[in-house]
Parts: C-alpha cells; sequence; structure tokens
C-alpha cells in the first residue's frame, strides 16, 4: 500500500509552508502563498520557525492548520539543528507534497529536514551573493524552484546561480487580495480626519521606515523644490518611525517646510487611510518589489517611485518614475502627476491583471511543471 493510499482511499494531500516570523509583511506572504491552494484537493499546513502563537496570525495565515515552533531569533542562528528536527518530524507526520519555503533560513531547514521538493520564496536583494549561500543551493538544485518577487530579484538570483536552468529561477509577484484591501481602507474625508490633515489640502504620502534604504531625503528635497508651483497649503505626509526621524526633521527646517511636511509616526493600519493621498511617492534604493504601491493603486492613488529594483514593474505603464536620488526629477514628477480620476481605472485593471490572488494562482499553476507536477491534481 502505497503512503497516499488507504483501504483504497486516497489520503489528505498537503502543502508544507514554512516561514521565518509572521512580523511586517511576511504575514501576508503565508496567507498569499496559503490562498493559492484554495478551491485545490490540498490542505496547507503553516509553521511559523519565530513567533509566539497568536489566534490573530492564525486567521491571517488562511491555513487549515498553524504552527508556532516559538523559536528566537538567536536560536535560528548556526546550524538550527532543534529547528530541522522540528522540520523533519512535521514532514513525517502527514501526505505533504511540497514545501514552500520563505527566506533563506526556512530555505535551508526545509532542504536538511526532509526530502520534500521545495519552492525557495526569495523577497530581498543579494540572497546569494555569498559563496556558501551559492554552493548549499547547488547541492540541492534538483528538488529546487527558485521565485522572486519580482524580475529584479529573478535577474540578480540568475546572474549569481549562471549555471542553473533560467526555467528553475522565476518570478511570482506579489499580490493582495484586492476586494478585502479595498473594502478596508476608508474614504478620503474619513482618512484625513484620521490622520489630521486638513480636507482642503494636495497631499503627498509615504510609507515606510525612516531608514538610507527608503531616501526620504530625497522625498523631501523633491518636495520642497516643487512646493512654490504646488496648490496653496499642499503637504508632504510621511508615515513610519526610524533612526533617521530627527535628522529628516532637521532636513525639512534646512530647507524651510516644515510646515509643509507632517511626520506621523508609526500608524496602525496604514493601507487603511491611503485614500488621504493625492499622490503616492515611493523614493526608496532598490526596493525589491513595493506592496505600498499596490496599496497606493487599490486606493486609486496615482503613484510614483524610483526607476530601479521591483517598484518599476509594480507600476509599468499606470505610474511615474524617476532616477533613485533625483530631486529634481522628483520634482518635476510631482508637478505633472496626473487626477485619480485619470489613471483609477488603468491601475485597477493592472492589479487584477497582475498582481491579484487569481492572477497569481494561475501563474502558479503553469511554473508547477517546473517540479513534475508534484502537487498538482
Amino acid at each position: 500500500m502505497t503512503a497516499s493510499e488507504q483501504g483504497g482511499v486516497p489520503a489528505q494531500r498537503w502543502v508544507l509552508q514554512l516561514c521565518h516570523g509572521y512580523d511586517g509583511p511576511f504575514l501576508d506572504c503565508a496567507r498569499q502563498y496559503a490562498v493559492l491552494f484554495k478551491g485545490t484537493p490540498y490542505k496547507v499546513c503553516t509553521v511559523y520557525l519565530t513567533g509566539a502563537p497568536s489566534a490573530e496570525v492564525e486567521r491571517g495565515s488562511a491555513s487549515d492548520e498553524v504552527i508556532f515552533l516559538d523559536y528566537s531569533s538567536a536560536q535560528v542562528r548556526g546550524l538550527k539543528l532543534a529547528a530541522i528536527r522540528d522540520f523533519r518530524r512535521i514532514a513525517a507526520s502527514r501526505d505533504f507534497s511540497l514545501c514552500i519555503a520563505h527566506r533563506f533560513k526556512p530555505i535551508y531547514v526545509a532542504l536538511l529536514g526532509g526530502n520534500l521538493p521545495v519552492v525557495a520564496v526569495h523577497h530581498a536583494f543579494g540572497v546569494y551573493s555569498r559563496l556558501g549561500r551559492r554552493l548549499f543551493v547547488n547541492r540541492f538544485r534538483h528538488r529546487l524552484l527558485l521565485l522572486g518577487v519580482s524580475n529584479a530579484v529573478r535577474d540578480e538570483i540568475r546572474r549569481d546561480l549562471s549555471g542553473w536552468p533560467p526555467e528553475r529561477i522565476e518570478t511570482l509577484y506579489n499580490r493582495i487580495d484586492v476586494e478585502a484591501v479595498q473594502a478596508e481602507q476608508v474614504s478620503r474625508e474619513a482618512a484625513r480626519e484620521h490622520l489630521g490633515l486638513p480636507q482642503d489640502a494636495w497631499v503627498v504620502g509615504n510609507v515606510g521606515r525612516l531608514h538610507p534604504d527608503k531616501d526620504q531625503a530625497t522625498l523631501i528635497r523633491g518636495f520642497a523644490q516643487a512646493l512654490p508651483q504646488l496648490p496653496d497649503g499642499s503637504l508632504l505626509v510621511i508615515m513610519g518611525s526610524g533612526r533617521l526621524d530627527a535628522q529628516l526633521k532637521a532636513l525639512a527646517a534646512e530647507l524651510g517646510v516644515s510646515d509643509a511636511v507632517r511626520f506621523l509616526g508609526q500608524v496602525a493600519s496604514a493601507r487603511r487611510y491611503f485614500k488621504a493621498f493625492d499622490v503616492f511617492a515611493l523614493t526608496s534604493d532598490h526596493e525589491p518589489f513595493g506592496m505600498v504601491l499596490l496599496e497606493a493603486m487599490a486606493a486609486g492613488v496615482p503613484v510614483i517611485c524610483t526607476d530601479c529594483g521591483g517598484g518599476r514593474e509594480v507600476i509599468a505603464g499606470v505610474g511615474q518614475v524617476f532616477p533613485l536620488g533625483d530631486a529634481d526629477g522628483l520634482a518635476r514628477e510631482l508637478l505633472q502627476a496626473p487626477s485619480r480620476d485619470a489613471v483609477s481605472k488603468a491601475m485597477q485593471a493592472r492589479l487584477q491583471e497582475h498582481f491579484s490572488d487569481q492572477a497569481a494562482a494561475a501563474h502558479f499553476q503553469a511554473l508547477s511543471a517546473t517540479l513534475g507536477g508534484a502537487w498538482r491534481q
């Protein structure tokens, strides 16, 4: 009798999803991959290496079962032997067809902890810049499919792993549940009231850590340069916190625009309030993807971002780009920003076609042939 049959009745088939943790965007990443199997014969078990048990995380994982191993970050450094033993135990507990692993530590654990085919999802640049990691994944290439969250991430992996067949290193974009996100977003008026913004101001929005990677310094410089030609009372609103808070506030003061720049700090469920903005601007240095762009598009807000990383792929054909670090270029784009009505319809179409759960499920089914159909019907 095979492992998949008991008394002639097919056993339930499962997908094992392994995540480092559920902080920041990674809870939604787990959800994104769990819903790929909605309406299929497969159930999904999601395992978090770090993070305490949480009923809210269980609900947000969109999985049939959620397991919290509750390791600390320190405990999953080094060889990760305990995590590998736990993974081996879980993998042997039922009829799993494959493992989806997010980020390198879970990829490492999944490959050493069992023999399942592994779909390895890469959310950042530079993963295989280290020789040791390249040697490690080469050892397991026969059962690996590598996914980048954007073509920019995919192309870097292909360069670093130049001996791999390109079809083993593909792109599966991050995405959102478009209808759910839009249902969560409040009206322009309610959003501005919640954020303490005037109803009649023209508002440029930005959301992200106050960190050099996000380059809000260029954002402030570009806004200051454009401000004299923007509508009276225009504001730049920055949601987020970080180590550059004092430095960025000092820059706004130095440029004479402190009264026009609002630092709101960390705003809970920030995407609920994106309709407060007339334009959304992302100035990041080589953003691997840019989920906030999808959330701004869902709100119908015109988007501007740097012409690098994955962001330009997200807004291709529906948004504006400018060179990284180019305050003059950003100022020009702010002055040429279209109205919501001019771009909203095209943005909604692009979301549904490329960045919805439905679009991802169709693309994932096409990619499944790469691993010999191990998780297909």
